[in-house]
Formats: C-alpha cells, structure tokens, sequence
C-alpha cells in the first residue's frame, strides 16, 4: 500500500522571531492522535538529520509526528541567533497534508533545568504541537552535562521540570519524555510512576538500556511491561526499518505509537507501506533542499542514504553520487540514473 502524493507546494521557511507566522495550527491534538488511532506512526529526533527539507518530506509519506533534531535548551533561550540555527520551520509544516491526514510537529530538549526547560518550551511553543524532554540520550558528553541518560536517575527533577513545562504552556500542547529502559525494569515503572504524577502527556520508550548499543536487540517485552502499567500513551521505539516491523513492533510492544530513526533516513516511505525508497522521493527531497537550504554534504548525505537499496546502485554507482560537488551535479546524476518517466515506473 501506498499513500497518495501530491504536487510539491511552494514553501517558504521562517525562523522563530517572524511573530506573524505564530498563528493557530489547525491540527488533531497528538493526545487524540495517539489514543484514538489504531497506531500513530511518528520520526524519531535526529541529530542534524530530522531538518525541515526532511520533516516535510515525512510528512507527505505517511509520518503523522515528526521530531526536530535535539536542541539544547540553555544555548535556545541564549539567543536569537542559536534560535535560527536551531530551529525553522514554514506554513505548510503546519497544515494538514494533500490527503487530508493531519500533523503533529514536536520539539525536544536536552536540559536539567526546569525554569530553562519551561523557557525554551514556551518560545518555540507558537510553532509546535508539542514539546519533549530527552532522557535517553547515552553519549558521554550528555552524562557529563547531567542530561540525556542522567535524568534517568533523577526522576524527581523530570518531574519538576514536567510541571515547570505545562504550567507556562497553553494545555492544548503537549509535554512528553523519551526514554531507555533500566537494567532493573523495577527502576523504570517507578521512575514514570513520578513523572507520571508531573502531569506528562505521553512516554517515549526506548527499549534499550544506556548502555547498550544498537547492535543489541530492543527489548519488546520490557516496553510492553512498562506499557501495561503506564497510565498515559506509550510510543515504542526501537528497530523499526521495514512496513512489516509496523504491526510486529505493535503487537509485541502494545504501544500507541511507533517511532522510528535510521529506517527512515534509508527508506523515508516504509511507513506508507514501500519496501524501498521510490525514486520520486528522491525528487520530492531535493525540491523542498532547494526551496528550504541545507548544507549541501547533508543532502547528499540523505541522498546516499535513500538510494542505497534502490535497483543499480552498486560500489561504482554509489562512488559517482557520492563524487557529486553539488546540488547542480546531484540533481542531473539522479535524473540520469532515473529519467522522470522510468522513476514514475518504478515507483508504481
């Protein structure tokens, strides 16, 4: 199955400071979304990755919530030039799709704070649906910082920071952890039964421990434990890469929501159902780079990823994209490796 696709839209990006562009957004509340659909199939936060050419790339291919890449939220409220680095976003982000699906923009933070968390959280609050704490970040540089993984021995202070969230935000946005499991699965359902009580609107679920690597299968089981307990939605996370591992990951898990990361920067349409990137999308991401400028290694970057497993893409195939010098050389390589009317064959 595939969903339908319509023409690009033109967009135009603005940065947070545009007040005129804080209007309404006509979107289904993510709590709706994820209690009242059979699953909510949601982009994990990617570090450089999950941009806005991207997002709206996932939004035309079945994703119902995307995620903006971490930011810090001490270096955000600092300045309104680490706001424009951090952040952009455009109208059409915030309006339902050409099928009519709607969808749901959350923002994540790393911070330890809860005045700086809530800070941060009420500024970008105009352009999002919602706003998320993370927890489950395992690099060494974010346990020396106290975040990440850290607050994963802290659930006192998620809770604060929790409540310090909801008390500056409108109620129709959201407030949300994403989290990895403990060794001692105790831990954890102690630790969401505190944030829980901070008023949290839904729970990521990472089913890994911090120190386990994604080589290490996600522990399915431990999510549906902590699912079974939880008093508010669950997101799973973990593995998913293929349509298949859609209903699979919901079954073992009993998750609300699926969420997914390195999947998806190989196969953006796999949760509309394609086992491999379609050459339009290719096409599709290489409009919204132009109209929405990224560095250049970046969308070549996402290119060489989607394309991997597409038909003719060998060594010395992979070797001619990746020596593409820029956009100009990108774009004709792509449409010489696919003619237009080939790629629409394909894609059927």
């Amino acid at each position: 199955m595939a969903v339908s696709v319509a023409p690009s839209a033109s967009v135009n990006g603005c940065s947070i400071d545009e007040k005129s562009e804080a209007q309404p957004r006509a979107t289904i509340s993510l709590l709706h979304m994820l209690t009242l659909r059979s699953i909510s199939l949601v982009s994990a936060p990617m570090v450089r990755y999950s941009k806005l050419p991207f997002r709206l790339l996932l939004r035309d291919y079945g994703v119902d919530v995307t995620y903006i890449p971490m930011i810090l939220a001490h270096e955000f409220i600092r300045s309104q030039i680490a706001r424009d680095s951090d952040f952009t976003t455009c109208a059409l982000e915030r309006e339902p799709t050409a099928d009519g699906r709607e969808h749901v923009l959350i923002a994540q933070f790393a911070s330890s704070e809860p005045e700086e968390f809530a800070r941060a959280s009420d500024l970008i609050a105009p352009w999002v649906d919602g706003v998320n704490l993370n927890c489950g970040c395992p690099q060494g540089w974010a346990l020396k910082e106290g975040i990440g993984c850290s607050l994963m021995e802290n659930p006192e202070v998620v809770a604060e920071m929790v409540k310090a969230a909801k008390a500056r935000l409108d109620p129709s946005k959201s407030v949300s952890v994403k989290i990895r499991i403990h060794k001692e699965l105790s831990r954890t359902a102690e630790w969401i039964r505190i944030v829980e009580s901070a008023g949290v609107d839904y729970i990521t679920i990472h089913g890994r421990t911090r120190h386990q690597r994604s080589s290490t299968p996600p522990d399915f089981a431990a999510i549906l434990t902590l699912k079974q307990q939880c008093a508010v939605p669950v997101v799973a996370n973990g593995d998913a890469y293929a349509p298949s591992d859609i209903a699979k990951i919901a079954a073992e898990t009993g998750a609300d929501g699926i969420m997914a990361a390195r999947g998806l920067l190989e196969n953006p349409t796999f949760f509309a159902g394609y086992d491999a990137t379609p050459a339009d999308c290719v096409r599709r991401f290489l409009e919204y780079a132009i109209q929405c400028p990224i560095p250049y290694p970046l969308v070549l970057h996402h290119v060489g990823e989607m394309t991997g497993r597409m038909p003719g893409m060998g060594k010395k195939e992979r070797k001619k994209l990746m020596d593409c010098e820029d956009l100009v050389d990108l774009i004709d390589y792509i449409d010489e490796k696919w003619p237009l009317e080939n790629a629409r064959a394909y894609d059927g």
